[in-house]
């Protein structure tokens, strides 16, 4: 690895640790970008490259992980969209089922006492939510 690549990934690691940080916030691509010090196209594209997601998707998934914690706790739908940094309750219930497989109500409403005796990190490892791709429409 060259000292260019790795001055890149250090960048790139700078943005991703602020929507890590920041999730709740308003970030958009250039913000991101700009931590990274890179214009938003080549952030956007080196990003993906890197991580293998965009960065927007990176940070819905974050949220949606914080989401779901909060979610555990008992905290309704409403004031966890809130929480996360969601701007419209629709938007934050179609990606969460998107990314969760159900609706925040169910995720809500399912029982999680089996969690408790387990510590956050690793709950968190292994709770964390997986883009679902839609199945293949055979033409």
């Amino acid at each position: 690895m060259t000292p260019e690549e790795r001055a890149e990934l250090a960048c790139l690691r700078r943005a991703r640790d602020l929507m890590d940080r920041r999730y709740a916030e308003p970030l958009d691509v250039p913000a991101m970008a700009q931590a990274a010090l890179m214009s938003p196209a080549h952030f956007s594209r080196r990003f993906k490259a890197v991580y293998g997601e965009t960065p927007y998707a990176y940070l819905m998934t974050r949220r949606i992980e914080r989401a779901q914690a909060l979610l555990r706790q008992g905290m309704s739908v409403t004031e966890t969209c809130m929480a996360v940094g969601a701007t419209s309750l629709g938007s934050f219930s179609s990606r969460f089922t998107e990314i969760v497989g159900e609706t925040p109500s169910q995720y809500r409403a399912r029982d999680h006492a089996g969690l408790q005796t387990v510590p956050e990190c690793v709950a968190k490892a292994g709770l964390r939510p997986q883009r679902r791709r839609a199945p293949a429409l055979d033409a």
